[in-house]
């Protein structure tokens, strides 16, 4: 045992999951894997920083220095946390929290939804492309899509850097100059949305990306953030704990 270790129920309070007494119940009824285990016994120990839990089949996070914060990233700021021209960066917006740092990036003119934690391990799992987490972007582009140009897009679309596919696309709206398309894909490959709109013949006006994995923009407006609740924190667990490929 090590100074950090408490016991799990505690752990579970501290952390939000249930109360102690309720987190004690949910131990007696087989409801709580350690480290792949099914805990009963209400002495457990556990290192909250260090131990894999689950609850109901639901991994969860009980560390309490950890940070999840869903962020609207308005268009005109770079996606790092510093910026050695000086320009307006994503430090400027979490000036109150100590080493977050975001998950991915978006590119300058695109606007929406980016994810800031101090969760290294889980962010590396986040962006790797073996685990499949797919984003969602909704694009103003110019001219009138066609439904073959659609289909192009998910087929797959020949970029400099090879083959790219969008896994769904959907029309929601158009006019005789523009249309509003909903693209998702995984890749996390430079401006790929931009690229892959503009290889059909449609460049993009605006793009705003409106959900990462199971986390969803919201009514965030930009420059907005808010910490996420347990559940989207599991989900995020969740959706890392098994690679795709």
């Amino acid at each position: 045992m090590t100074n950090e270790e408490i016991r799990l129920q505690k752990a579970l309070s501290i952390a939000g999951i249930a109360s102690r007494r309720k987190a004690e119940e949910m131990m007696l009824a087989g409801r709580v894997k350690v480290n792949g285990k099914v805990v009963r016994e209400l002495g457990t120990r556990i290192d909250p920083t260090r131990d894999s839990v689950m609850v109901d089949g639901r991994p969860v996070q009980l560390d309490p220095e950890r940070v999840y914060l869903a962020f609207h990233k308005p268009k005109n700021i770079i996606s790092t946390m510093s910026d050695e021209y000086g320009r307006p960066c994503l430090a400027d917006f979490f000036q109150g929290f100590e080493r977050v740092f975001n998950v991915g990036r978006l590119d300058s003119d695109t606007s929406g939804l980016i994810l800031m934690t101090n969760d290294g391990e889980l962010a590396n799992q986040l962006a790797h492309p073996s685990f499949g987490v797919e984003k969602l972007y909704v694009a103003k582009v110019q001219g009138k899509i066609q439904r073959t140009q659609l289909q192009q897009l998910q087929d797959g679309v020949e970029l400099e850097d090879g083959l790219q596919k969008a896994d769904r696309v959907h029309l929601l709206d158009q006019n005789a100059v523009e249309s509003l398309v909903e693209i998702v894909l995984h890749s996390g490959k430079n401006r790929i949305v931009r690229r892959m709109l503009e290889a059909v013949g449609h460049p993009v006006i605006e793009l705003t990306r409106k959900s990462f994995g199971p986390l969803r923009l919201g009514n965030l407006k930009p420059g907005q953030y808010r910490e996420l609740s347990k559940l989207e924190v599991s989900s995020l667990l969740s959706a890392v704990s098994k690679p795709q490929n």
